[in-house]
């Protein structure tokens, strides 16, 4: 399972593409224009009631502090219109036209809204950004979001909910801003991330460390509910902590996954992975040692793989565990001198026993081979 990043475009590059786009729009209008039909576009008619529907248009109305109308729930929606953080939105840098998203509205007088609150107003509009954006749509439609909108969970997320309606900015990659988007239906495991070791880092400014769209995906979003997410889990942290130039600066050792995947645990847990990908292991994996959102650094006495709180940590899966049990844990360092240097010194010991003791057994071996053809051939026939 792979994470999607996001990626920043170089100038020349974002505003050629902004050329290009620029370009098909327009002829797209032309096209709407002269044939009559388009995206939402009306056609220019003859007469006193010639209708030019461009944004100037639609902010006749719209751009009116206090325009607002009173839905069937009683709930009162805002239909002015915020011209400067348009302006300041990525798609007002596109000029994109009020009616290339709202292709449903018709000149005025509109047809009346039929949505019966404010949720169902965002809902039922949810599918505006699919002429655009077909790729991140598809992705969004197989999400947990929406699995839990089929079932009835109407407060769950869509695209405006997380990037906006007419104030979409550029999403930055580890920013605070993603969690904080997350934050708006998440609040109760934002504030367990918030005080993690990932969390405290990147509201500190800190851009080496995930937030919740490098673990849970941006538009394919997945959780725990889903067996694949728990059983591939170790890949997600492994995209972080085996690479070595992220792990430098910090001094954290990048054997995280080797080390894991060299015991009993990893070992089941990669078996189920290539043998069985959709069922679940009960061997624990990353997050059920170190926590979810609310994982500590390794010397912090309120983390989970603490010293003295590794034993209860344990204990989740062997409850008979001791506390020699836990303390016979090397981590995720290999054993060196200075760091468990009896294990270490242990280890080198039958690295070389080892084969000298086969190796003396084979040469045994060989030589009383030797020796009995020896004699054999020394009796007389």
């Amino acid at each position: 399972m792979t994470v999607e990043p996001y990626r920043e475009d170089s100038e020349p590059a974002r505003g050629e593409r902004r050329g290009w786009l620029r370009a098909i729009f327009a002829v797209v209008v032309c096209l709407g224009a002269v044939l009559g039909f388009g995206a939402g576009v009306a056609p220019a008619q003859d007469g006193p009631d010639d209708i030019v529907y461009d944004n100037d248009y639609c902010l006749g109305c719209h751009a009116q502090d206090g325009f607002q109308t009173t839905l069937p729930s009683g709930e009162v929606l805002d239909l002015s219109f915020d011209v400067e953080g348009f302006a300041e939105s990525v798609h007002g840098s596109y000029q994109i036209p009020c009616a290339l998203c709202h292709a449903d509205i018709d000149p005025f007088p509109h047809d009346p809204i039929t949505s019966v609150d404010l949720r169902a107003f965002t809902v039922e509009r949810s599918d505006f950004c699919l002429g655009c954006h077909l790729d991140q749509y598809s992705n969004e439609a197989d999400n947990v979001h929406a699995a839990a909108r089929e079932a009835g969970q109407a407060a769950a997320a869509v695209c405006t909910d997380c990037h906006g309606a007419h104030d979409t900015t550029t999403p930055v990659a580890h920013s605070p801003e993603v969690a904080l988007t997350c934050q708006q239906c998440h609040s109760e495991i934002y504030q367990l991330y918030e005080g993690s070791v990932h969390g405290e880092a990147i509201v500190a400014g800190n851009r080496d460390v995930p937030t919740c769209t490098d673990c849970h995906g941006v538009h394919s979003v997945e959780g725990p509910t889903d067996s694949p997410f728990h059983l591939f889990s170790p890949q997600i942290c492994a995209d972080c902590h085996t690479d070595a130039d992220l792990m430098e600066p910090y001094g954290l050792s990048t054997n995280v996954l080797d080390s894991y995947v060299a015991d009993f645990h990893g070992s089941t847990v990669i078996l189920f992975e290539e043998l069985a990908p959709d069922q679940e292991t009960n061997k624990p994996v990353c997050i059920d040692c170190h926590g979810v959102h609310a994982i500590k650094k390794t010397d912090d006495p309120e983390g989970t793989v603490f010293q003295s709180n590794l034993l209860q940590t344990c204990q989740r899966c062997h409850p008979d565990a001791t506390e020699n049990f836990s303390a016979s844990w090397l981590s995720h360092y290999s054993p060196e001198p200075g760091k468990a240097t009896l294990v270490w010194l242990a280890t080198w010991a039958y690295r070389i026993l080892i084969p000298v003791v086969v190796g003396a057994m084979l040469l045994y071996v060989f030589a009383l081979v030797v020796r009995r053809r020896r004699s054999a051939r020394a009796v007389p026939a």
